[in-house]
């Protein structure tokens, strides 16, 4: 099951759904490493040796965990990708 599917699902449930809207950006960016990692065919653990963290580390962001912007740039390089902000 992909990861929008089971997000889709979930918020079917009102609990989770006040949840997921609770926590906002910090979702979406967590979800955005997750998604970027799972194109580039990487595991946590590869993604973590090829930038230098902690698998922990990939963990900790991809549950939604504070992250620096310098971290999280340090990451899509890794992945040969760059990073953006975007105000919306």
């Amino acid at each position: 099951m992909k990861i929008d599917d089971l997000i889709d699902q979930q918020l079917q449930n009102p609990e989770f759904a006040q949840a997921y809207q609770a926590a906002g950006e910090q979702v979406e960016s967590a979800l955005a490493l997750f998604k970027a990692r799972e194109a580039v065919g990487l595991t946590q653990v590869e993604l973590a040796q090829k930038a230098g963290v902690s698998q922990s580390t990939i963990a900790r962001i991809e549950r939604g965990d504070n992250v620096t912007f310098k971290k999280l740039a340090t990451l899509a390089h890794a992945m040969d990708k760059s990073f953006q902000i975007e105000f919306v």
